[in-house]
């Protein structure tokens, strides 16, 4: 069983490396036979796309086969994190003149509806999708704002009391993907394609006034008075309905200007410098920011407004079809001389698809109503358009497809990653100066594990797990693109560096070194033992029996990837590393006890699952077989007689002869550290003893 398993992950690790970045991007669950069950005749389910992970829906009539629309999933198009850290992932389905067929919740790992309120108010808020169209602003409705009714323009949709952010995630997933889809597939925006977008420039800056800025369109601005106000519902019902507008006309209705804030030739000369800091401090790699400033009569936001939100008075467009904003809730101080009364900044998030590079249109939405009972709404509205010049932004490459932006967005998590594994490459190629003082060992082991459980784990969400390795089996099962994983670069870049190290010194290089939560058990073990709690030594027939369960537990995961995700999906949770590293304990009671139990164990059990349970640490350990170097020092001396050092090694590695199991060897290298002392071997103390008795022997016997 071990050979024909270690056979497939080999088979795996290859094909890891051969099919990334072959093919378009695809993370979709959702199979060719799964999507006929969910669109049965008379609707036919189409090829898979070549180009863009969707499949078309088609129905056939007596003369012609009809388009129907496109079904997709979000995770494809818009893998936008959640509240827990995880991208949802939704099927959406849309007709050929961009209205929702529907929406349906694939899988999610937001904690208010796994753990709080429970799934059905998630999937009662897709279903108000239904019917309304991509050419709508779509906004969520909360408390007294409910009772508004849509237009051509508007929908409005319930929010979910306590979720707030998590239903907004879900809006943005839905309609980023869904506006790729129609930018691509049904010529909305003139069939821009919408990975080929235009990028900010963040190295140019040019210092200008606001005289200046306003010349050349950076700075744009739109004043009108009451009486151009009152003009825009001539020979309508909302004609005179506005006794201020008629009798102060030429007072102004709303001075406002707006400017793409996010730009540094802009920002930096709008805002003070401690604004412009704050601002950056809350924009993502691609996201844009629009500082909107105003006066007047006429406010953008209205007396209604809640911060954080969407607005409904500022509409955003590009190509005539709406972007979400929200506003960033930052009070931030203007750097020029600019009166305005109103200063606020949304921030439309990358995943919307925005292409700097194209005009946009603002839009406020003006409303009057006629009558009491049942008034009658007429709405106009004010336009602005806005665009960036050319030298401020970096024209779209011909290859800048989705997954690049998040490499570029986390280029200095990467770089500091591979600046830590440099650090480690260097301490385990010259592990003989690093282990010639135990002490310094000590100390520069115990701080590589703070920056695994800090920043691997915690800050750049690094965690390796069984769930990549499913992953690949069930996504090559149906034939998808593993380029998926190249979503998450701290991933792919981990795996890259762990293929290696396999190969020059086995699974200890990850499981001892680069395993968050195995580094969290490490450091539990040892304030155990600083605490003087007992510590169990499991005897040595037990110990391997034990080791054997890690071996089972791989072998059912790997066998239900291949047959049933549903079942791969219950057996991963043996890992506790999506509650105790992805999700920081924040998830129901049960996988919170048992993750913290598991710690708990290796307070009295050193490193009790990774010994004995750990699935992902029995992957390794059979690709660890492919390892090259018996890189642990031995002498004739180790086993026979010499124990020290299988009596020290925590992990019961070490056998009664002094040979390594590398399959169990967590490269702690404490049996490094004594091997090179000449206080804890036994062998280098009596050799250094017969060097200093020799000396003394040959003089005596000369004399």
């Amino acid at each position: 069983m071990m050979r024909a398993l270690t056979s497939i992950l080999c088979l795996l690790a290859g094909a890891l490396a051969l099919v990334l970045g072959a093919t378009p991007a695809q993370a979709g669950v959702l199979t060719q036979d799964a999507m006929t069950r969910r669109f049965p005749a008379p609707l036919i389910v189409g090829a898979r796309d070549a180009e863009l992970p969707v499949w078309p829906l088609f129905r056939q009539n007596a003369t012609a086969t009809e388009l129907v629309g496109y079904v997709f999933e979000s995770i494809d198009l818009a893998p936008i994190p959640g509240f827990s850290g995880v991208p949802l992932n939704l099927m959406v389905a849309i007709d050929p003149k961009g209205v929702f067929i529907g929406v349906e919740v694939l899988s999610h790992h937001e904690p208010v509806f796994l753990d709080g309120l429970g799934e059905a108010p998630l999937y009662q808020f897709v279903k108000q999708y239904k019917d309304l169209s991509l050419k709508q602003n779509i906004s969520i409705e909360t408390g007294s704002r409910r009772a508004r009714h849509p237009d051509a323009a508007h929908a409005y949709i319930d929010g979910v009391s306590k979720a707030t952010a998590s239903v907004r995630i879900i809006n943005q997933s839905v309609l980023a993907a869904a506006l790729k889809v129609s930018r691509k597939k049904l010529g909305f925006a003139g069939g821009r394609d919408p990975d080929q977008i235009a990028r900010v420039r963040q190295d140019v800056f040019r210092p200008l006034d606001l005289q200046q800025m306003l010349g050349n369109g950076l700075v744009q601005r739109l004043r009108v008075t009451n009486r151009e106000a009152e003009q825009l519902f001539a020979g309508s019902a909302g004609a005179g309905l506005d006794a201020e507008a008629l009798a102060h006309p030429v007072d102004s209705f709303i001075d406002l200007y707006v400017a793409c804030v996010s730009v540094p030739t802009i920002g930096r000369n709008l805002l003070t410098a401690g604004s412009w800091r704050k601002l950056q401090g809350r924009l993502e790699e691609g996201d844009h920011a629009l500082i909107v400033m105003s006066s007047g009569r006429y406010s953008v936001t209205g007396e209604d407004f809640v911060r954080g939100s969407v607005p409904d008075r500022l509409l955003l467009r590009q190509d005539k079809l709406p972007i979400d904003m929200r506003d960033l809730d930052l009070e931030l101080k203007l750097a020029v001389p600019l009166a305005a009364e109103n200063v606020t900044v949304f921030r439309v998030i990358s995943q919307a698809g925005l292409d700097p590079a194209s005009p946009i249109e603002l839009a406020l939405p003006i409303t009057r109503n006629k009558g009491i009972v049942y008034p009658e709404r007429i709405t106009r509205e004010l336009t602005l358009r806005y665009q960036l010049p050319a030298d401020l932004l970096i024209a779209a490459e011909g290859n800048n497809k989705s997954w690049t932006s998040s490499w570029s967005a986390r280029r200095w998590e990467l770089a500091t990653l591979a600046g830590g594994l440099l650090v480690l490459a260097a301490a385990l190629t010259a592990q003989r100066r690093l282990t010639a003082n135990g002490r310094r060992f000590d100390w520069f082991r115990r701080i590589y594990l703070v920056f695994t459980i800090g920043f691997i784990g915690y800050s750049a969400q690094g965690q390796l797990s069984i769930v990549n390795l499913s992953g690949v089996i069930q996504a090559l099962m149906a034939r998808r693109s593993l380029e998926f994983m190249l979503f998450d670069p701290m991933t792919v870049s981990l795996w890259a560096f762990v293929l290696v190290s396999l190969v020059v010194w086995g699974r200890g290089t990850f499981c001892g070194w680069l395993c968050p939560f195995g580094a969290l058990q490490e450091l539990t073990g040892k304030l155990a033992r600083v605490l003087h709690l007992p510590q169990l030594r499991i005897k040595p027939q037990l110990d391997a029996r034990l080791k054997l369960v890690k071996y089972a537990a791989l072998a059912g995961i790997v066998a239900s990837a291949f047959f049933s995700s549903e079942i791969t999906d219950k057996l991963v949770e043996l890992e506790p590393f999506k509650t105790a590293i992805t999700l920081n304990f924040v998830r129901s009671w049960p996988y919170v006890a048992y993750a913290v139990g598991l710690l708990l164990a290796s307070g009295f059990v050193y490193k009790f699952f990774c010994r004995y349970l750990c699935p992902f640490g029995a992957s390794l350990a059979l690709l660890g077989k492919l390892r090259l170097l018996n890189w642990i020092p031995r002498r004739a001396e180790c086993g026979q007689p010499c124990q020290t050092c299988r009596h020290r090694c925590d992990y019961q590695a070490i056998a009664p002869s002094g040979k390594v199991d590398y399959a169990e060897c967590f490269q702690c290298m404490d049996c490094v550290v004594i091997y090179a002392s000449d206080q804890q071997c036994a062998p280098r103390i009596m050799e250094l003893k017969r060097r200093r008795t020799i000396p003394i022997q040959s003089a005596g016997s000369s004399a």
